[in-house]
């Protein structure tokens, strides 16, 4: 499984990105997709996730009513919209996928087995 991950870039706060992460692999509807991001100097943390059904999105407080997580099953992609950005949103964002996340377990970063490269989002003030 290989994913990729692109949309990141310079934005200004308030402004918005759109995240793509494109899988390459079989069967994507049966994978549980996640956004995990590491801002400078701090620990990994998730974002976002989906469960394989797509029936469970998980959003981390920080980000609940600004960001949406969206995965089409046809293009094998997960979406990560983001809007109302502030400074504190800039890191590395990184998509992440499994095949065996139940749903209480799609805020651990640990139940993923498959990771992409990240793609840098920088919100200026």
């Amino acid at each position: 499984v290989q994913l990729q991950a692109s949309g990141g870039g310079l934005v200004q706060a308030g402004g918005s990105l759109r995240l793509s992460c494109a899988a390459s692999v079989r069967g994507f509807s049966n994978y549980a997709m996640g956004w995990f991001r590491r801002a400078p100097g701090l620990e990994r943390e998730v974002v976002a996730a989906l469960s394989r059904t797509g029936s469970y999105p998980y959003y981390a407080e920080s980000v609940k009513g600004r960001f949406t997580i969206s995965k089409d099953n046809a293009k094998n992609t997960v979406h990560l919209q983001m809007d109302s950005l502030t400074p504190e949103d800039t890191a590395v964002y990184y998509c992440a996928a499994g095949s065996k996340v139940i749903s209480s377990e799609l805020s651990r970063s640990s139940a993923y087995y498959y990771w992409g490269p990240g793609t840098l989002v920088t919100v200026s003030s």
